[in-house]
């Protein structure tokens, strides 16, 4: 039953931005570190600035480290950087004077590709941090202390036909008005005459754009920002208070709107064709649910996005589609086709002569109604943030559409910028993507010695991974662990009992729901067991299959849909951890060996099964991994030891490394690297195989 939420009738109001400005901390502050309190202040605040977004700047009287001279130098935020969490070490700083002698080169905005080449002979000090494009907004204005952000609720005026009148009706002459204008030299000529032209203007609105301001002091500045920023916010939410939003709504969220997902996310990532696999975010925040399903949801969806910042995250518009045909198959693969001609239309009409090759044509921001808003791109950060960067671009549409109409970037502005060449240099200054960057792995035992060191060496090479364990606290603890080592963005975790086939397919569809689908499988969830056979009760000998022979048939059986649907991409991997004792007979273990040996055998059924549609399923065989294994906490490493006449658990490791051909010790990071291996591109037409990582036992040879 598709059961929907009732329709708002209110539109959602801009947040208001709140001074956090602590005097008595910033009251013995230097210059350089009161611009980065004011930055890192501005930057944590997301309804003043997006991830990225906006710089800042102050001029500071510093001693030249050559002649010993007291200069001014511009500290701005340098290219990159991200004002709410970067350091000192985020700015560009560079001489002032050498900055404004570079007007003597210029003589028009068709200079301002080659005006960015001179920018790195001003640098102050040897500073490594290259200086962004938006550098000369700040240099050629004469103010000590600058801020240019881009938050939703100014974006709304800057992008809206009735913006200019509402900036005039808000601040009248304190804040001017400029027209489009693509950042660089030019612009800060522009704002440079502005406000030599308008001595009492604090700051002027940059149409489609954002909004830059200026004063004589960093905490002046700070509380001019906010405040106009909280102005513009007020006054929109005013106007919103007479009017649905969008139109008002026609589709209200579905219920189950998290479960479609998870089933539609993998199959549009399979139709997503080009050199690497994308990972997806899904997101039904409020604000997307009322755009979504809106009654002007597919007019201001085709027109694209407007700022800058925007529109380099998210392409030229969002792929929306029919929530009613989902389930047609053919009806997807169609949507992603269309949408990748419109995107090779779109660069055929507006290249240059010396514009780079086409990109990727896929989709970055798909919308479904009543469904929610997902976001596919290269690694798991990116569309989270692009996914984030379409909720600014919702909220823009939604305030410019209530005092005008909204103002999309022109086709061929927007072309120029996501094609621009010193944009183009910086893509192909970025190192190469590790190798496992696109691919998402669910290593069920994932709490365990051997789930943790395996999800720990493909989050190493960029995977993102779930982890599925039966052990709630175990599981986000090695969660936690990873998340602070790698990032948050990359690593996940679910409870799941691999015997519950319920808990199994919620877990998939966790997996499929967080990063878009499964590239590689772990089936490593494992228990032990030793007893002769006299002493096997039925009890314990289902245990043993319930855990490791039907725990890996369901876990195979329910990731099995989303991995076929890779073949295009170059196929998947399953691995599953069996054990030495699955291919040599183990005394007082008939249950446990027995339970291996069956999931090894599937393993080489679903080789052969999988073959066709490029699922590759192989096996690694351990032998006595005993430290960071929890399966020898309990039982088994006594009953182990008895079983060899060992008096002491204590001694079986050693025991073990001799009885090794090569005498050494197994530990988890041997299994995890043999893991990898198999996940990896380097065993691409390894399937069927089986690797014993046990240093060497003559009776484990496969052949």
């Amino acid at each position: 039953m598709n059961m929907h939420t009732p329709l708002a009738e209110k539109a959602i109001p801009f947040a208001i931005p709140e001074n956090n400005w602590d005097a008595s901390e910033a009251s013995n502050m230097s210059e350089s570190e009161l611009l980065l309190y004011r930055s890192n202040l501005l930057g944590a605040d997301l309804t003043v600035t997006n991830f990225g977004g906006g710089n800042t700047s102050a001029k500071v009287m510093e001693r030249d480290p050559l002649t010993g001279e007291e200069v001014e130098v511009l500290w701005v935020k340098g290219s990159g950087g991200d004002i709410g969490s970067m350091g000192l070490d985020g700015f560009s700083t560079l001489y002032q004077e050498k900055l404004l002698a570079l007007e003597s080169h210029y003589s028009g905005d068709e200079d301002d590709d080659k005006m960015v080449g001179f920018l790195p002979h001003c640098t102050f000090n040897l500073n490594g941090r290259a200086a962004s494009i938006d550098t000369p907004l700040h240099s050629l204005l004469p103010s000590k202390h600058i801020d240019h952000v881009h938050p939703d609720a100014i974006i709304a005026l800057a992008a809206s036909s009735g913006g200019e009148a509402a900036t005039r009706e808000l601040w009248g002459e304190e804040i001017g008005w400029l027209p489009w204008k693509r950042p660089g030299f030019t612009l800060g000529v522009q704002i440079r005459d502005f406000a030599k032209a308008n001595p009492n203007a604090k700051g002027a609105m940059l149409a489609g754009h954002g909004i830059i301001c200026w004063a004589d002091t960093a905490k002046d500045c700070y509380d001019q920002t906010v405040r106009l920023i909280a102005e513009a916010a007020e006054y929109l939410n005013g106007k919103l208070e007479s009017a649905p939003a969008f139109g008002g709504a026609v589709t209200g969220a579905r219920e189950d709107r998290a479960e479609i997902a998870a089933g539609l996310m993998p199959r549009l990532r399979g139709l997503m064709i080009g050199d690497r696999r994308k990972v997806g975010h899904f997101s039904d925040d409020a604000a997307t649910m009322e755009f979504v399903g809106s009654k002007d949801f597919h007019r201001l969806a085709e027109l694209g996005t407007s700022c800058p910042d925007h529109f380099l995250r998210t392409k030229i518009a969002p792929l929306t589609l029919d929530a009613d045909r989902l389930e047609d198959d053919a009806y997807l693969a169609q949507s992603i086709s269309d949408y990748r001609a419109m995107y090779g239309a779109y660069y055929d009409r507006c290249k240059r002569d010396n514009s780079p090759a086409v990109r990727d044509a896929n989709p970055v921001v798909v919308l479904v109604p009543g469904v929610g808003r997902m976001t596919f791109a290269k690694d798991k950060a990116t569309a989270r943030i692009a996914g984030e960067f379409y909720l600014n671009a919702i909220n823009v549409m939604r305030g410019a559409e209530a005092v005008g109409d909204y103002i999309a970037l022109d086709e061929q502005e927007a072309f120029d910028i996501e094609y621009w060449l010193l944009e183009e240099a910086k893509l192909q200054r970025m190192p190469a993507p590790k190798e496992m960057v696109g691919k998402v792995a669910l290593v069920t035992g994932g709490a365990g010695g051997i789930g943790a060191a395996v999800a720990r060496r493909m989050l190493q090479d960029g995977a993102c991974v779930m982890l599925a364990d039966r052990d709630e606290g175990s599981v986000e603890t090695v969660h936690g662990d990873l998340a602070k080592a790698f990032g948050a963005d990359v690593v996940r975790s679910v409870k799941c009992d691999v015997t519950d086939e319920a808990q199994v397919a919620a877990a998939v569809a966790e997996c499929a729901r967080e990063f878009g689908g499964i590239d590689v499988l772990v089936a490593n969830a494992g228990i032990a067991s030793s007893a002769p056979i006299s002493e096997t009760t039925t009890e314990l000998w289902d245990k043993n299959f319930d855990v490791l022979s039907k725990g890996y048939f369901l876990t195979a059986k329910h990731a099995w849909p989303l991995m076929e649907g890779m073949a295009d991409m170059g196929g998947t991997s399953i691995v599953f951890i069996g054990s030495k004792n699955a291919v040599a007979a183990a005394k007082n273990a008939s249950a446990y060996a027995s339970a291996k040996a069956a999931a090894n055998h599937l393993a080489r059924c679903l080789a052969l099964e999988g073959a066709d549609s490029g699922i590759r399923v192989n096996v690694v065989n351990p032998d006595a991994v005993i430290r960071g294994s929890r399966i020898w906490d309990g039982d088994w490493r006594q009953e182990r030891a008895g079983a060899h006449g060992i008096d002491s658990g204590d001694e079986l490791e050693e025991h073990y490394r001799q009885r090794s051909m090569l005498k050494r010790s197994v530990l988890p990071d041997d299994i995890a690297e043999a893991t990898y291996w198999f996940a990896s591109e380097a065993s691409a037409k390894s399937t069927g195989n089986m690797i014993n990582v046990d240093a060497g036992n003559a009776q484990a040879f496969t052949r």
